[in-house]
């Protein structure tokens, strides 16, 4: 039987574990640089904030109804996932990290009655020893257990945030309670397409013809409509090295000439460099990409991207600064005003298994030169020492106006009580 943990409304969660006087109060999280709504309480929900509001149009309805508003505090909320975490893993050694707030867990012999007990005592556990509340859904494939977290959190009380679906009356009762576009894959857009052939629930979703759903969706749609019917086809995924690599960043204001955005692209392919050492990764290629604020209709528009092969695999800071620079002169423009960029490293080879072409490598002497770079900035501090085209003086600082203490991480921050 598979468990899918979901941590409740978890940037929330995360500021009221330090601010209990928050406990039934609207609170909401921005994203970076305080844009957008990427976290709501039930009560920020009741009140008609959706997900990815525009902090600025929604300003007046937060002072209206006394909203609590925070600056995503992404040191707090992995500090504190890695503490879900590690209780989560303690009760069973098959374990599947999904997300910063989502953990699959897989056990074997159990009886039902049994099994509810025991997700029942590691959501009292989780709950009590982290301050962050969970939700419990347990059935034989990890879809149904989706399904079934959606019960347990759509109805604490009687399910005591866990519940099992492990009759077939449960299941066909709870695919028909499920709407379509909240089928764990299916999401808004392909729910319009569904929703154009009258199919509306996840229990209409499981009539449709495999061989439509290939044609029509994907291949992964037969998977998923398998899993609905309880058998199993998405199995516990083991960690293993990423894929992909991206570092992207919203710009704290427009840039409009060439050298402010190449030090900011050199900066996030350093960035990426680093992060592939620490897999023993090197890349064999990179997409650049930038664009301007789509939100300011009043300003004119452009985005562009770019995947330049790279002639080697490298992980090498000074390389990868080189071949970023190079691509993005192919896709800037000049009158524009750019608002965010990115950097995405692709195509991965072991470090041990890089292959030596004829006429050009990566250079040698870059190998010691790195491993000093990443000693010296893990002793001193992230980014101390940096390449010469990058700015000495400038570290990345999001606008960050409503950032609540780092309670867990900084001594400097550490909860303040008065008795």
């Amino acid at each position: 039987m598979y468990a899918l943990v979901d941590c409740n409304n978890f940037f929330a969660s995360c500021e009221r574990v330090f601010r209990p006087d928050l406990n039934g109060k609207p609170v909401v999280v921005l994203s970076n640089n305080d844009g957008c709504v990427v976290a709501r309480s039930n009560e920020a929900k009741a009140l008609g904030i959706p997900m990815g509001a525009p902090a600025f149009k929604y300003a007046e309805l937060f002072e209206q109804y006394k909203v609590h508003v925070f600056s995503a505090n992404f040191t707090l909320y992995g500090d504190m996932s890695q503490r879900v975490m590690n209780l989560l893993a303690e009760y069973t050694d098959d374990f599947e990290m999904y997300s910063i707030d989502e953990a699959f867990l897989k056990f074997e012999g159990f009886k039902s009655e049994d099994l509810q007990a025991h997700c029942e005592e590691i959501q009292r556990k989780v709950t009590k020893w982290t301050g962050i509340p969970i939700s419990i859904g347990v059935a034989n494939t990890k879809s149904l257990s989706k399904v079934g977290n959606k019960i347990a959190k759509k109805f604490p009380d009687r399910t005591k945030s866990v519940y099992l679906i492990d009759t077939e009356e449960k299941r066909l009762k709870a695919l028909k309670w499920l709407k379509v576009e909240d089928v764990w894959g299916i999401g808004r857009r392909l729910s319009k397409r569904l929703h154009a052939i009258n199919i509306r629930t996840a229990y209409d979703f499981t009539q449709l013809d495999d061989e439509w759903l290939q044609k029509k969706m994907s291949i992964v749609s037969v998977h998923l409509k398998q899993e609905l019917l309880g058998k199993e086809s998405f199995r516990m995924i083991r960690e293993t090295a990423k894929k992909s690599i991206a570092t992207t960043r919203t710009f704290e204001k427009n840039y409009t000439e060439f050298n402010q955005v190449k030090e900011r692209v050199v900066t996030f392919a350093v960035s990426c460099a680093a992060k592939l050492r620490s897999q023993n990764s090197c890349c064999n290629a990179m997409m650049i990409f930038l664009r301007t604020n789509f939100h300011r209709e009043d300003h004119q528009q452009y985005n562009n991207s770019i995947v330049v092969k790279l002639p080697f695999a490298t992980n090498s800071s000074i390389e990868l600064a080189q071949f970023a620079e190079a691509g993005l002169k192919k896709i800037f423009k000049e009158g524009y005003k750019y608002k965010k960029a990115g950097v995405v490293v692709l195509d991965f080879t072991p470090q041990d298994e890089v292959e030596q072409h004829l006429f050009e490598n990566s250079n040698p002497k870059h190998v010691a030169a790195m491993q000093a770079l990443d000693k010296i900035n893990a002793s001193l501090g992230k980014n101390n020492v940096k390449l010469a085209s990058q700015d000495p003086k400038k570290t990345w600082k999001m606008k960050q106006e409503k950032l609540s203490p780092r309670y867990t991480t900084n001594i400097d921050e550490i909860i303040t009580i008065r008795v």
